[in-house]
């Protein structure tokens, strides 16, 4: 991979203030360990904490993993109780990690200033990870592909060729629905769901549907359908002109932590040029970084940029869209 093969011919020096002191990392290689909690794919992080190993092999990275609703609760119960097991919490749902923001340590990575202002909910909270959205379908069943997101609204795609993940599954979704309402237009859900959309409860199912063939044309997180792509399954993704809603963690180093400096020198290095290459070339990430240190395959930077929601509106418009969006499409939860 160039861009670790590119880090690791730096000198010393230089690779240290990539990802901190020389006596932040002494005293990390000291504590030997941190407890991750993660909202994630188990899978996904796995292969992040493995790269990290590469690097750092005297820090045992141990994971605890739960849904994101459910790792917010038992954050705050082991809060209460003063008995807060993470060092550094990983979560998809910036809103619910704002909430709880006070249970976070004063922190900012190396490279902070190289971070888009509007990926972060507070100076404590990074995205460690962004995720995007792009434009799915199966190559067998396909012959004239989507190019845009409007094309998603064209009368050949009608009678359940497209599948949706449901509005209410979650704050990707919903980042989804508010680019297409604010960017592709007030009617454009309408038009959408007349040709009569294939709903389903998240995006690994409706990624299998698409390979399977059951829908030619799926909206995914790219990095779903990406490992599905490189696994050799019958699909393509494109980076649609419109925009690429993009969806940034909230990632953090708590207060309670008892490793802080493992904690630190890990949310370093997952926020370094070397953490970003690789989980953009191997998991099929985005970035927050104001110049992506890469691309995934088909992006032309030239032509696609990101779209973050505003976070006031992200939280304010929910409920109100979400109804209607559930009302258009005929969703009942």
């Amino acid at each position: 991979m160039a861009g670790a093969a590119a880090t690791a011919a730096l000198p010393a020096r230089a690779q240290q203030d990539q990802f901190g002191s020389k006596e932040l990392i002494a005293a990390a290689e000291k504590e030997g360990g941190l407890t991750l909690y993660t909202a994630d794919f188990a899978e996904t992080q796995q292969e992040v904490i493995k790269e990290f190993n590469k690097r750092f092999p005297k820090i045992k990275v141990a994971m605890v993993r739960a849904p994101g609703g459910q790792l917010i609760t038992r954050i705050k119960t082991e809060a209460a109780a003063d008995k807060l097991g993470a060092d550094v919490v990983n979560h998809s749902d910036r809103g619910l990690m704002l909430d709880i923001a006070d249970l976070f340590q004063d922190y900012a990575p190396p490279n902070a200033a190289d971070y888009r202002p509007d990926s972060l909910v507070s100076p404590k909270l990074w995205p460690g990870v962004t995720l995007g959205w792009a434009i799915a379908y199966n190559t067998q069943l396909v012959k004239n592909a989507p190019k845009t997101w409007m094309d998603l609204t064209k009368p050949e795609y009608k009678n359940k060729q497209i599948g949706q993940v449901i509005g209410p599954s979650g704050g990707t979704t919903w980042t989804r629905i508010m680019f297409e309402r604010q960017v592709l237009g007030e009617d454009y859900w309408k038009k959408q769901a007349e040709l009569g959309i294939a709903l389903y409860p998240s995006g690994a199912p409706l990624s299998d549907a698409l390979v399977r063939g059951e829908v030619s044309i799926a909206p995914l997180l790219y990095n779903i359908i990406y490992t599905k792509i490189v696994e050799g399954a019958p699909a393509e993704a494109i980076f649609a002109p419109e925009g690429v809603p993009i969806v940034p963690y909230a990632d953090g180093v708590t207060k309670a932590s008892k490793n802080p400096n493992a904690a630190k020198l890990f949310m370093n290095w997952r926020l370094s040029k070397e953490g970003q290459t690789f989980m953009i070339n191997k998991l099929g990430n985005i970035t927050s970084l104001k110049e992506p240190p890469a691309y995934p395959k088909g992006w032309d930077p030239k032509v696609v940029k990101v779209w973050v929601p505003k976070f006031d509106e992200f939280s304010k418009l929910r409920n109100s869209w979400m109804e209607e969006w559930n009302k258009t499409y005929g969703y009942r939860q």
